[in-house]
């Protein structure tokens, strides 16, 4: 009886503190099929087509599904990344021509070769040739270099003016320095797809400031999505004990953490006394509980018609997926799906075809390492 009454009072809380959360109403319009299991850690996921998915592996591998079929061989010439903590081969993204050029992007955590007890976020661009990862060339390594193993962000969208945004997390013990322009913690990057700097970045006039800057005051930044045509950036990041954000992401603007937040630290203290500061923004929704959100896209498909225009964050907290309606910067309604899944949802992705797509993992990983797998959404007619 007790343990029936806390799990009551947690999800009241949850419904007091977000006031849009609803039941899952939709469970008969849509079926889940797998596409493949047996995936160690499956955590970034890009389409070169409906049936040709691309998805990296925590571990570091970079693994193709063909037609249903996981490939046993994986991409040659991906970097060795750092397997380690909440690092290793994470972020992906396709360039906006990658039917001409071949171009992929990846992001993952790997040791500082001049400080082998140092570790760092890394972005590479290289050229996709059959199974084999070519011209591979660093656009991007996150300055300095950390102790931790925690909050790399790693998660990457083109922009409609060809530009890439890179989110950088603060490093978990680094927190304070997501508030300096003089690093990368913490941070939300803009770079060309070459890895140069764009003319029009907003710090690049300011002494002392890393020019890659794009945006600040950020925490652990996993999910990154603009709307269809591009104008709208939305992001989300984990909280602390509570607070968990999503924002719209603005040039040369300050998103407060930690001079301001909606969570308090996990020993129960204090991070800060304030929610919110002359000078930063403040986010459009945020969660307590916390939902360690963990992946999001921006549904313009056609297979769920009433769905067109509305976010999708997974959570790994308790697991599932958050539809959320928004009309301009506000949040209408939150809806929480795929409950009956009952996994850590650890990404959630559009099809070419205009299906969801869904990766699970287990928890704890170690005790079952292959135990992800990517399942799509599909109307149920």
């Amino acid at each position: 009886m007790k343990n029936h009454l806390f799990k009551i009072g947690i999800l009241t809380i949850a419904c007091f503190a977000c006031s849009f959360v609803y039941s899952d109403n939709h469970k008969k319009e849509y079926k889940f099929e797998t596409i493949a299991e047996g995936l160690s850690f499956p955590w970034g996921i890009a389409f070169i087509s409906n049936n040709e998915i691309l998805v990296t592996e925590k571990t570091g591998k970079l693994r193709v599904i063909k037609n249903g079929n996981l490939l046993e061989e994986s991409v040659s010439g991906v970097p060795d990344s750092l397997f380690r903590g909440q690092g290793g081969l994470e972020g992906i993204v396709l360039h906006p021509n990658f039917t001409e050029n071949k171009y992929l992007y990846l992001a993952f955590s790997e040791t500082d070769p001049l400080n082998k007890r140092l570790n760092t976020l890394r972005v590479v661009r290289g050229k996709l040739e059959g199974l084999a990862l070519k011209e591979v060339k660093t656009i991007f390594k996150a300055n300095p270099s950390r102790k931790t193993s925690n909050h790399y962000g790693a998660k990457m969208v083109f922009l409609a003016d060809g530009t890439l945004l890179i989110t950088s997390g603060d490093g978990f013990s680094y927190r304070e320095m997501a508030q300096k322009l003089d690093n990368h913690y913490g941070k939300v990057i803009r770079l060309n797809d070459d890895g140069s700097i764009p003319e029009d970045n907003p710090f690049l006039s300011t002494p002392g400031a890393k020019p890659e800057i794009w945006s600040y005051g950020h925490r652990n930044q996993q999910g990154l999505a603009t709307n269809t045509d591009g104008s709208i950036v939305y992001e989300h990041e984990h909280g602390p004990r509570g607070g968990d954000e999503l924002n719209i992401i603005e040039k040369g603007k300050n998103y407060g953490w930690p001079a301001i937040t909606y969570g308090i630290d996990y020993s129960g203290a204090l991070i800060s006394p304030f929610k919110e500061k002359a000078g930063m923004e403040q986010p459009i929704h945020y969660w307590t509980p916390s939902i360690a959100p963990s992946g999001m896209t921006f549904y313009d498909g056609d297979l769920f018609a009433k769905w067109k225009g509305n976010l999708f964050i997974s959570g790994l907290v308790p697991g599932d997926v958050r539809r959320i309606s928004i009309n301009g910067n506000k949040v209408i309604e939150e809806e929480i799906l795929f409950t009956a899944l009952g996994k850590r949802i650890r990404n959630v992705v559009t099809a070419p075809d205009g299906s969801l797509v869904l990766a699970t993992d287990e928890f704890p990983n170690q005790l079952n390492p292959q135990g992800g797998k990517l399942i799509r959404v599909k109307p149920n007619k």
